[in-house]
């Protein structure tokens, strides 16, 4: 199982016979008890080593709606090594109390947990400081050393900050906040700008700590979906023959917001939709459909095989992307009739797109031809998105060109599924071609199953230390190497988007 084993993969590490008879369902404690034992025993954890999970930026929106109560969910359930504190580091004046009030309307604690979520509580604590103060960073280790064990802990920081703040914090924990054990940091995205400002960023974080102690955090790598897409291509045998360019017509990524900014306006409109999704989010996706068959599950070995996929792919070019930008509706409800530049954040005026659509080509010999359509937006009509192949006709039709094109979709979100569109005969007397769906919806097939939240999986896989679904330098670099060129030339024309009404 290793150490990314989830609960609904604890449960379903019970040997069956066939044709025995199922034994009683286990409780949740049970499953994360089997899961912590597996942990502890491939080494992931080093039992009665005290660990130190440190938020910088512990006042923000980030900490407060998920990690505080990401590491909470992980406490409750038993997996988190035994010794784990929690330590809360901004510039505002907060107390553990005050985190606690801030923080329980999204921890989900039902009343039978308060005990527990006392314990969990009563390992925190708070250091206030400026992020720009090297000194106010010596008076946060000396917090570290003087808690149990602090000097030879081992210490994880997360920067739940703005990118501006990156490089002085990263310099002042190298600097005066290195502990005994191991010391990783998570960096949350945008990991740059451009190209340019990326590779400064990856030059200034490897100048200081090694790549294994770096987790560059991009949550859509720790969901349910995308993590099956690699079991889906290289555990089915069935598969295999058919993802390629002989048989595949196009590959379409989606992703779809219903609603817009939401008071994030002054954040998005100086990033835009390309580099909060389309750059991230779905590139990733891409290469997990488009990737060689990596030599082993190894963090490496995968992200060599995307590295591959990404070096395979030229700068995107302005005449294979549309731009859009919502406008309110008047026939829409309140929220809606409010158009991005309606934003009081957003610049008077401003050009950055809130939808765009890009065509890119994979130029290998598995992809050579096939276009693979990418398309984000905010404001649109529903909230969802997915990984769509769209496989050739069927050579040699024989049925009136009635029949459509088969179609494999995996969705991400919401009600996650896999599902197949194929032809079948409708039932009936006449001998007409249908079609129908073979749907694995994952609400139906695992009813009783709580799928992890994508920070959970991720935050334990960098208490693991596995970086199998973090992004490495080398693959940012390729990232960015696509999309700077257009980003650039968007920029400096200022062209106005198509406008688009909410919803």
């Amino acid at each position: 199982m290793g150490t990314r084993a989830s609960v609904r993969e604890a449960a379903a590490a019970r040997p069956e016979r066939a044709g025995a008879m199922a034994g009683p369902e286990l409780s949740r404690s049970e499953v994360c008890g089997m899961l912590r034992q597996e942990l502890s025993r491939d080494g992931a954890f080093l039992q009665g080593q005290p660990h130190v999970f440190v938020i910088l930026g512990a006042s923000g929106d980030l900490a407060r709606k998920k990690i505080y109560p990401t590491i909470w969910w992980l406490f409750r359930d038993g997996l988190l090594p035994d010794d784990t504190r929690v330590v809360g580091f901004a510039r505002s004046p907060l107390s553990v109390e005050q985190i606690r009030e801030q923080t329980l309307p999204y921890l989900k604690a039902s009343p039978s947990e308060e005990p527990r979520l006392a314990q969990f509580f009563g390992a925190q604590s708070f250091v206030r400081g400026q992020y720009g103060e090297e000194g106010d960073f010596g008076r946060l280790d000396q917090h570290l050393r003087a808690l149990p064990g602090g000097a030879g802990a081992n210490r994880l920081f997360y920067l739940a900050l703005p990118p501006s703040l990156y490089v002085p914090v990263t310099r002042h924990i190298r600097a005066r906040c290195m502990g005994g054990g191991w010391n990783r940091v998570i960096v949350e995205k945008p990991f740059g700008r451009d190209l340019g400002s990326s590779e400064a960023l990856s030059a200034h974080l490897g100048g200081l700590f090694r790549e294994e102690q770096i987790f560059r955090i991009d949550h859509y790598l720790g969901k349910e979906m995308v993590q099956s897409l690699m079991v889906l291509r290289f555990g089915n045998r069935i598969f295999g023959p058919i993802w390629n360019r002989d048989n595949v017509a196009c590959v379409v990524l989606n992703f779809k917001e219903p609603f817009g900014t939401e008071g994030r306006g002054g954040y998005f409109d100086d990033f835009g939709i390309i580099r909060d999704v389309m750059q991230n989010h779905l590139l990733q996706m891409l290469c997990l459909v488009a990737m060689e068959k990596p030599a082993s599950t190894d963090p490496d070995d995968v992200r060599d095989e995307k590295v591959k996929v990404l070096k395979c792919i030229g700068p995107v070019g302005r005449e294979d992307v549309v731009l859009g930008q919502y406008v309110g509706n008047p026939e829409g409800p309140p929220e809606a009739q409010k158009g991005y530049l309606d934003d009081p954040t957003v610049a008077p005026g401003s050009t950055t797109p809130t939808f765009a659509a890009a065509i890119l080509r994979v130029a290998n010999e598995r992809w050579d031809g096939v276009p693979f359509v990418m398309r984000c937006g905010k404001a649109l009509n529903e909230r969802k998105a997915e990984v769509r192949l769209q496989f050739r006709e069927v050579p040699g039709d024989i049925f009136g060109r009635q029949c459509k094109r088969n179609e494999l979709v995996v969705r991400v979100q919401p009600d996650e599924a896999v599902y197949t569109k194929l032809m079948t005969k409708k039932p009936g007397m006449f001998f007409n071609p249908e079609e129908s769906e073979l749907d694995l919806t994952y609400g139906n097939r695992y009813k009783d199953v709580k799928l992890p939240d994508a920070y959970e999986r991720l935050i334990l896989d960098v208490f693991c230390g596995n970086q199998m679904h973090f992004v490495r330098s080398d693959e940012l670099r390729e990232a960015w190497r696509i999309f700077t060129p257009l980003l650039h030339e968007i920029e400096e024309k200022k062209e106005k988007p198509l406008p688009y009404p909410y919803g």
